[in-house]
């Protein structure tokens, strides 16, 4: 690291005014692509919900078919045993043998009845699921429309901003090099500390860029003779004045 114990307070504030600026440009660019990649994966999350549902709905339709296929297979045996017992009728030899052949063949009545509802509410189900899959479906290319929408402008973003966030790295480790190292640490902690990324901040309209607490003008005076390092009382962060922020700028 370059030896900076002979740098002037102004120069140091350049500095580390410089390297924020730099960093505020990357942090840009994250917060631009930042909400796409998230965008992408809760898509994408969603059509695997959505797969996951289909496949429980073809494992539910599979055995209502199952259970349709097993309740048809009944109702023929009860059918064939019906016919069974109606050509025994004609051989009977007396009331008893009548009465319980009758008996069996109202028994298999009943089952052939009780079968025919069984298919017939197997079959609204099945309905009902077929439905609810077709409509799944159609949700799923909704989603993966929508999911190659963000695809497409996740891309283009990344191909317009990869080189220049790849530039802006490098300028912002050469930019680190120049920062007195007590304030490149102090700087960092600040940098972490606040979502927005901001450690130096101007006044702004006799505030804190950073917290918008209003600045005592003493104070502001102080900042403006840069002849030592001021921070908010409020929010910690570095103050510089408007000059000196404006005369500041990211070096092509």
């Amino acid at each position: 690291m370059a030896n900076v114990k002979d740098f002037s307070v102004e120069e140091k504030l350049i500095a580390v005014l410089s390297l924020q600026k730099i960093d505020s440009k990357i942090d840009e660019i994250q917060t631009l692509k930042g909400e796409l990649p998230m965008e992408v994966k809760d898509l994408e999350d969603e059509i695997a919900g959505l797969q996951t549902r289909i496949n429980n709905i073809d494992a539910e339709i599979n055995t209502i078919n199952t259970f349709i296929e097993t309740k048809t297979e009944a109702k023929k045996e009860s059918e064939g045993l019906i016919k069974k017992y109606e050509k025994q009728q004609d051989n009977v030899k007396n009331n008893r043998e009548f009465e319980a052949i009758n008996k069996e063949m109202e028994m298999q009545e009943l089952e052939v009845r009780l079968n025919e509802k069984h298919i017939k509410d197997a079959t609204f189900d099945l309905r009902d699921r077929t439905n609810v899959r077709l409509k799944t479906e159609e949700k799923i290319k909704n989603v993966e429309d929508s999911l190659a929408i963000k695809r497409a402008e996740l891309e283009k973003i990344s191909i317009d901003t990869d080189k220049e966030e790849k530039v802006l790295a490098e300028k912002s480790a050469e930019a680190k090099e120049k920062v007195d190292p007590r304030l490149l640490t102090a700087y960092e902690r600040i940098r972490g500390s606040y979502r927005n990324g901001l450690s130096v901040v101007p006044i702004m309209r006799d505030s804190c860029g950073g917290c918008f607490n209003v600045i005592p003008p003493q104070r502001q005076s102080e900042i403006r003779q840069h002849k030592k390092i001021i921070v908010c009382e409020h929010c910690g962060r570095i103050l510089v004045d408007t000059d000196l922020n404006d005369k500041v700028g990211i070096k092509a």
